[in-house]
């Protein structure tokens, strides 16, 4: 299968990304997947390699992209706080911090989590 030049940078930067941060159960990882239609972000614990928490646009009908992510990022935060967790690392996931991306992080510091 032909892998398409898009996708082969966003790897590079994901890794490059992966390769300075690192969750903790006490700090863990909000990672970030945009995919064309949906976003979906998730709290993971590295030390463990689990995911704590995990939220995605599936279910949310009303509204833009960009709308729906930072509903996300809410949800996510919500979540966070019942498992009490404040503190997160944002990994951005070789996508730029911007439209959707940063709409989920907004969410996220809305809902009430630090980074």
């Amino acid at each position: 299968m032909k892998v398409k030049h898009y996708q082969v940078k966003r790897e590079r930067r994901r890794r490059r990304v992966r390769g300075k941060i690192f969750g903790t159960a006490k700090r863990p990882r909000l990672s970030v997947f945009r995919s064309g239609k949906h976003i979906r972000a998730q709290l993971i614990d590295d030390e463990k390699a689990e995911t704590l928490a995990s939220a995605s646009d599936l279910a949310l009908k009303e509204g833009t992209k960009t709308e729906k992510a930072l509903v996300v990022g809410e949800e996510l935060a919500k979540k966070a706080l019942k498992l009490k967790i404040k503190k997160v690392v944002f990994d951005r996931g070789g996508y730029k911090y911007h439209g959707r991306v940063k709409a989920v992080a907004e969410g996220a510091r809305k809902g009430g989590l630090k980074f």
